[in-house]
């Protein structure tokens, strides 16, 4: 996909206003150690601006566009080349969510050299990261 750089820049600008950059640690038994790393960018729009969404969802060519209950639309990037492609187009754009696309490149790099549970809890740590990125108050894992 070939975007301009003002696209890039537009982009970039939509994901820093109203959008979320996070790796969540799933607790699931069937992994081998315990956890499931699911990885998303996540740009939110009102169901009033569908069409609006809809463009840009055409314009990146990634993800799929969720409508939640509360009226709010999710354009939802949660493959990990899909996610790497995204990093790609919006990181040197970005003003606000610039770390979080870093981290974000440092955990997908980290999950695929893990060979075991240090290596793991290591991971888990830069997860954790995010807590501190997205001013969340919710912690539900490990030691």
């Amino acid at each position: 996909m070939k975007l301009s750089p003002t696209q890039r820049a537009y982009i970039a600008g939509f994901l820093d206003g109203d959008g979320s950059v996070y790796v969540r640690a799933k607790p699931n038994d069937s992994y081998r150690y315990g956890y499931q790393i699911a990885p998303s960018i996540v740009l939110f729009q009102s169901s009033k601006s569908k069409e609006a969404l809809k463009r840009l969802h055409a314009m990146l060519q990634l993800g799929y566009i969720r409508e939640r209950n509360d009226g709010i639309l999710e354009l939802i990037i949660n493959k990990v080349a899909e996610i790497q492609e995204f990093i790609v187009i919006a990181k040197p754009f970005s003003l606000f969510k610039k770390k979080q696309l870093a981290l974000m490149e440092k955990i997908i790099e980290a999950k695929k050299k893990i060979k075991n549970e240090c290596d793991f809890q290591a991971m888990l740590k830069l997860v954790d990261i995010y807590r501190v990125l997205n001013y969340s108050k919710k912690r539900k894992i490990r030691p």
